[in-house]
């Protein structure tokens, strides 16, 4: 099970802006959680560090606003996800520096992000992001100005060149193809039949040019599709 913190309850201080973040780094969770519940209008629901994880809390906690680390989402399937699963969620990425691309961006705001932000971005100007994000639904760092303004020549380009990007349902079940889990298994996780689940197999396929699933799960690690899980710390790291 990915890890996440669990949301706050809901009762008479739960109004404002509710947060979700997904992210990698506990530090990173730890502080933006700090940050969050020391400002008032804001509202703290919980933080996961794996894709599949952002997909389970999304639906379960519905957040106004989700923040997610452009390294756990490389090629946009996951803000592409989130928003057509609920088209009201808005999603910020909190851009690292290999991200600082013409190409990143552009495909972002294309898969439905509504604004990007430097992930070393100080705390006021992430408030800042953040309230801007929601209320105008469009929020672009200054920082990353340059790198949005690229000709439209440019940016219809690299549009052009994505892959079409999974389902919800194609990507749930991806997920429990990479997990080792046969058409059968998938089907009752899902509560579908097996032969929808074939189909959902032949559209995977065909989307990522995978020969077969072994192959699909490759192709979908290799590409961002699939991000692993990060190491699980043992007792004596660090010692």
């Amino acid at each position: 099970m990915p890890r996440s913190t669990t949301p706050r309850p809901v009762g008479t201080e739960a109004a404002g802006l509710s947060l979700a973040l997904v992210d990698g780094v506990p530090m990173f969770r730890e502080g933006l959680s700090a940050l969050v519940l020391r400002t008032k209008g804001l509202r703290w629901l919980g933080a996961t560090d794996t894709p599949q994880g952002a997909l389970q809390f999304a639906e379960r906690y519905r957040p106004d606003v989700v923040l997610i680390d452009s390294g756990l989402d490389p090629r946009q399937h996951l803000s592409h996800t989130l928003s057509g699963a609920n088209p009201d969620l808005v999603i910020l990425i909190l851009v690292r520096d290999g991200h600082r691309t013409t190409q990143y961006v552009a495909t972002a705001i294309a898969a439905g992000v509504h604004g990007v932000i430097l992930r070393s971005a100080e705390p006021p100007q992430l408030l800042e992001a953040i309230s801007a994000t929601h209320r105008d639904r469009r929020y672009v760092d200054p920082a990353l100005a340059a790198t949005v303004a690229a000709p439209r020549a440019r940016l219809a380009q690299i549009g052009e060149t994505e892959q079409q990007p999974l389902s919800r349902r194609e990507f749930q079940v991806l997920q429990l193809i990479a997990d080792g889990l046969e058409n059968q298994a998938i089907a009752k996780i899902l509560y579908v039949s097996v032969e929808t689940v074939r189909t959902h197999v032949k559209s995977i396929l065909r989307k990522l040019s995978a020969r077969d699933r072994t192959h699909a799960v490759a192709v979908a690690f290799k590409i961002g599709v699939l991000i692993a899980p990060p190491p699980r710390r043992s007792p004596d790291d660090g010692t």
